[in-house]
């Protein structure tokens, strides 16, 4: 198999970490997308990861806590996601990093750009954490802004669900599935699958998005070859 892209930035959900157990990291789900990215960086792939936090915390969680409150919580559910793939890939013997948008230093780097290209120049992987650092973004729109900052070829969304649908497939048995979306279809046909803010920021960078279903049989790297797998978001 040979790549189709030299430079990957890949989103992970944590919902999609935490398997069939629901919360926290499933050891199996992380060793399986491990398996992947050595595959991938064997290939010579740069790769840097944005990794959601969901597993552990997502939102205000049915309380009236502040907004940006929980969302810096949510901010640090995605280092502990970090440092845990972080672990999990070094012990392949790949060298990684992580890189955080708030100020950590006793655990990761702080993330700056041009150290982040300067670990793909040495054959690291990269971990940004922490979203972009500020309430009220997603870790969608961290991925899409991060993407655009690495000058990234593609940015790939790995979920729990094997591409986007006009409406949820796990209530809707007749839910439709794209095989291709134009940028602004996710704003005008409403749909869920990544916030506007990160859409319009793939758009008007030109980054094409592949949304899949993280629980396929290698699906990372069969979307780094190329192959038409989940839903596909392009200016086209």
């Amino acid at each position: 198999m040979q790549p189709k892209y030299k430079r990957i930035l890949l989103k992970l959900s944590g919902e999609a970490l935490a398997g069939e157990q629901k919360h926290g990291i499933n050891a199996e789900v992380v060793a399986g997308v491990v398996d992947q990215i050595a595959k991938v960086h064997e290939m010579g792939v740069e790769i840097a990861l944005v990794i959601g936090g969901g597993n552990f915390w997502r939102g205000r969680q049915g309380t009236n806590m502040d907004r940006a409150t929980a969302d810096c919580m949510g901010m640090l559910a995605t280092v502990m996601n970090s440092l845990a793939m972080m672990d999990a890939i070094e012990k392949r013997g790949i060298p990684t990093r992580v890189q955080t948008a708030l100020n950590m230093i006793s655990v990761a780097e702080p993330y700056v750009l041009r150290k982040a290209l300067r670990h793909f120049e040495k054959g690291r992987v990269v971990i940004i954490a922490c979203g972009t650092g500020n309430p009220y973004c997603s870790t969608d729109t961290a991925a899409a802004q991060r993407a655009c900052e690495i000058d990234a070829d593609v940015l790939l969304m790995a979920k729990n669900v094997d591409g986007i649908y006009d409406s949820d497939p796990a209530t809707n048995p007749k839910a439709k599935k794209y095989e291709t979306l134009h940028f602004g279809d996710i704003v005008n046909k409403g749909l869920k699958a990544m916030d506007a803010t990160a859409a319009t920021m793939c758009m008007e960078n030109n980054i094409p998005v592949l949304a899949f279903g993280l629980g396929e049989k290698d699906s990372i790297l069969r979307a780094v070859c190329g192959e038409h797998i989940g839903t596909l978001i392009s200016n086209k």
